[in-house]
């Protein structure tokens, strides 16, 4: 097993479209769930871009609630929009055909090629429903690689957790049941900061049947620190116990926070109780169905932030644990959420309702996006059970709103002017929604809080301490991060935009890949899989 890495002939020309002229396809399977398939991915589209090869991400299914909206507006997950910046490539709901939004803990909202699915009286499905209906998702699954690879060079492919699991593997269309579909090498990583890595990759190996195992065609151990050469042995031992080969052992990149799939990333501090930092405080309310959790990454990577999580303990349909209360801070953030009604029961179960109420007794500010916008109204109709049972909620009710959820979604990337605190600054963001939100008391004219395309959109409350709106990314440009901080009283630096920092964090990914990966050897492999 080499661990040094010579890359000096990766070059345009060594890549070629196969002899049946084909496009290429590379599947990255992990071992695990976060096991680094998604920035295995958007590395390898860094790298192969660079080189100017047409190279595309996809993900054949992807269960997240972080989503973007594509130019033609259709929905995909934010990795794959991540994955599609790093190929330099504008988004396509083919990177990404089968899109499921968990709204309970037995069904989601089954979204096909970037819009969701009308099935019986809905867009959800429970769990054994979806089973049956896989076959006609691998048909759409199918439709979009074949798009892909009739316009690019190269197609990487990501999988979703681990091909190993026992129970899901009938009619698995996320894994090796694509790979075999399309009949595509895969690579398998696996990451080392967990432990047990050989038993992760033996393992996975070991519980696929023959043809899949045959597809292997090398590891890829991620996350690894300290010296490579205490390692070696292991890697020989590997290579040997599974004639495949390491082709590398990426390093633990410091402090890269790079899009995550579903999952708040793990390092963001979760409330205990009330914080002794002189930043601006910041506390955001984590629900079951929260939704979109990246609208806060500006915030956390800000030196003049705290921004913290508040998970409360318990699980919904649970008696309500201990109340953990929302700490002293200056702003309470409402996110975005799948469910909306559920997780303002939620919501009001948790004391929260009174916490948020004490807090503007004390001149705190609150703001909600998308479904926390709408949880500040006075009422939430979902007549069809788009998203759980039918029914009517009463809101918050600090805005005469009424939101009723049709099936129709809200899908589009808007640009305009956010006004607050009496000034004005550039922004841009997306709408994913299935409300529509409309004022009880025409006569009553609330500030707003947004001009887009002219248009006035969201509420500020008379008092300036309450505001809301449809759009996520609010604070991603460093600007309108600025402004609002001035609306809570603070004057703060003026950090890098979420854009600039997702580029640095690519590129990290791809200097990793070349010069720890043999980019040689995974490109021969390839080729030479399709001659």
């Amino acid at each position: 097993m080499k661990t040094k890495k010579n890359n000096a002939q990766v070059t345009q020309s060594s890549f070629e479209i196969a002899q049946s002229g084909k496009s290429n396809t590379l599947m990255i399977q992990g071992t695990t769930s976060d096991a680094g398939k998604t920035t295995l991915v958007a590395g390898l589209c860094r790298v192969f871009s660079d080189l100017h090869v047409k190279v595309a991400p996809f993900k054949p299914q992807n269960m997240a609630l972080n989503s973007a909206v594509t130019p033609c507006g259709g929905e995909i997950g934010r990795a794959q929009a991540l994955q599609a910046k790093a190929a330099r490539l504008a988004l396509d709901v083919d990177f990404n055909p089968i899109l499921l939004k968990p709204n309970s803990d037995t069904g989601a909202q089954v979204i096909v090629h970037g819009k969701a699915l009308k099935h019986k009286t809905s867009s959800n499905m429970e769990a054994s429903e979806y089973q049956d209906y896989k076959k006609v998702a691998m048909q759409a699954v199918l439709s979009s690689h074949q798009r892909l690879i009739q316009q690019y060079d190269l197609v990487i492919v990501e999988g979703a957790g681990s091909p190993a699991e026992i129970n899901l593997r009938e009619g698995d269309i996320a894994n090796m049941g694509f790979a075999e579909a399309v009949d595509c090498p895969v690579l398998i990583i696996a990451d080392i900061d967990k432990g047990g890595v050989f038993a992760q990759l033996v393992g996975t190996l070991m519980l696929l049947s023959q043809s899949e195992q045959d597809r292997v065609v090398g590891f890829v151990i991620n996350r690894f620190r300290g010296d490579i050469k205490l390692l070696e042995s292991g890697l020989t031992w590997l290579e040997q116990k599974t004639n495949k080969p390491v082709l590398g052992v990426l390093p633990y990149l410091h402090g890269l926070d790079i899009s995550s799939e579903d999952a708040l990333v793990t390092k963001q501090t979760s409330v205990e109780g009330t914080s002794t930092s002189t930043k601006v405080r910041i506390v955001v309310l984590v629900y079951p169905h929260m939704s979109n959790h990246t609208d806060f990454d500006a915030l956390r990577h800000h030196e003049n932030i705290d921004c913290q999580f508040l998970f409360a303990k318990g699980s919904e349909g649970e008696t309500c644990p201990e109340k953990i209360a929302i700490p002293a801070c200056d702003l309470i953030i409402l996110p975005g959420s799948k469910n909306v009604r559920s997780d303002l029961g939620f919501l009001r179960q948790r004391g929260w309702h009174d916490d948020i109420a004490k807090h503007l007794r004390y001149q705190g500010k609150v703001i909600g996006i998308c479904g926390g916008y709408q949880m500040l109204g006075e009422l939430i109709d979902d007549p069809e059970g788009l998203e759980g049972q039918s029914g009517i909620s009463k809101g918050l009710s600090y805005f005469a709103m009424k939101t009723v959820l049709k099936a129709e979604k809200t899908l589009i990337n808007v640009s305009g002017l956010l006004e607050l605190a009496q000034q004005s600054v550039e922004i841009k963001g997306y709408e994913i929604h299935a409300g529509q939100s409309t004022f009880l008391d025409k006569g009553t004219k609330s500030p707003h809080l947004l001009s887009i395309q002219g248009e006035k959109q969201g509420l500020l409350s008379d008092d300036g301490q309450i505001a809301g709106c449809y759009l996520h990314g609010l604070f991603d440009q460093p600007e309108a991060l600025q402004l609002f901080m001035h609306w809570l009283g603070y004057e703060v630096s003026k950090a890098p935009s979420v854009e600039a920092l997702e580029e640095q964090a690519i590129e990290r990914v791809s200097k990793a890949c070349l010069t720890h990966l043999d980019m040689v050897k995974i490109k021969q492999i390839v080729t030479n899989w399709y001659k």
